[in-house]
């Protein structure tokens, strides 16, 4: 059985011409996976809900005009709070998965709120 372990380490010259040995140099992890543009918005209504709720904002043309987007859009994104609660945590945590939010504007099957 034979191991291998790879590993980079920074090698100075000093000022006579020597060579020094350096510490180990960090490998960085890979970056996690972006996180879809769906699921973002998502978190962004319920955040937007939560400040409606507590009073800091009055209303969607409040949200509009401090996010610099029209009160369209604003109410486009918090239709998504109109999904049954097992599809917001379903877009919430869709790792990977191409879901994108025009195309669940026309499925019949996402604004059904029984219980399967």
């Amino acid at each position: 059985m034979s191991v291998t372990i790879e590993t980079l380490f920074q090698i100075t010259t000093t000022a006579k011409g020597k060579k020094r040995l350096g510490a180990p140099v960090p490998v960085a992890p890979p970056p996690p996976p972006p996180v879809p543009r769906v699921a973002r918005l998502m978190a962004l209504a319920i955040h937007f809900e939560g400040l409606i709720r507590q009073g800091i904002v009055r209303d969607y043309a409040d949200l509009a005009r401090l996010g610099g987007v029209s009160r369209a859009r604003i109410t486009q994104i918090m239709n998504l709070l109109n999904l049954p609660p097992w599809r917001q945590e379903e877009l919430l945590f869709a790792q990977g998965r191409e879901v994108n939010e025009r195309g669940l504007r026309g499925r019949e099957e996402f604004w059904e709120w029984s219980d399967n």
